[in-house]
């Protein structure tokens, strides 16, 4: 039924994984893992609950798979942190990076947001290598530049972290932001301002 990827799976099939992982998310996101099912997932992917059981053995593998793939996404700008690069806008680059995923991506923030708030059942082991490991290597990048005088000295992981809420706070609470806001505002590109000059008062030696 057409070319086969690297798991073997035929274009129809990658079709209709992907179809489920999509459905997945919507059904994810606003119900969280407790209130969906297979047949909502099926239904908001347009097959039937058997196929959406021929790819996926249970609610908890559609659930991690689509976390996993989330954490890779959420990791990249991280892992871009460049140690050759002019150190402030570095920073501000990651963050801009992290607030426009909060406007493309509010469903998966949402979603990943769900899974930390249930106590990470699904993430343990990957929330302690793969996450902890990208954190750590870019702390030490800024703690690098800290010492060298490049940075203004802060402690890098509650950088990190503070990064982490001031812009995925716009994707989890994006209705009460814009309800504070009211008509006329564009929450996005008003943070993307204010958190700039933030960062740069906060990081400028």
């Amino acid at each position: 039924m057409g070319e086969q990827d690297d798991r073997g799976l035929t274009r129809i099939q990658r079709r209709n994984r992907e179809l489920i992982l999509e459905g997945a998310l919507t059904v994810f996101s606003n119900s969280g893992f407790r209130g969906a099912t297979i047949d909502q997932i099926a239904g908001e992917a347009g097959l039937s609950k058997p196929n959406v059981l021929y790819y996926f053995a249970s609610k908890d593998e559609i659930h991690k798979t689509l976390l996993t793939t989330l954490l890779d996404m959420w990791l990249a700008p991280l892992s871009n942190i460049d140690p050759e690069g002019e150190p402030l806008q570095e920073v501000l680059d990651y963050v801009a990076a992290k607030l426009r995923m909060s406007r493309q991506y509010p469903r998966e923030s949402r979603l990943f947001a769900y899974e930390i708030l249930r106590g990470a059942p699904h993430l343990t082991e990957i929330l302690g290598g793969r996450l902890r490991g990208t954190v750590e290597d870019a702390v030490a990048i800024l703690q690098d530049w800290m010492q060298s005088g490049r940075l203004r000295n802060v402690e890098p992981h509650h950088l990190i972290f503070s990064i982490w809420s001031m812009t995925q706070h716009y994707a989890d609470f994006e209705v009460q932001v814009r309800a504070v806001l009211g008509k006329g505002h564009d929450p996005f590109s008003e943070a993307q301002e204010f958190l700039d000059d933030l960062y740069r008062r906060l990081l400028s030696p």
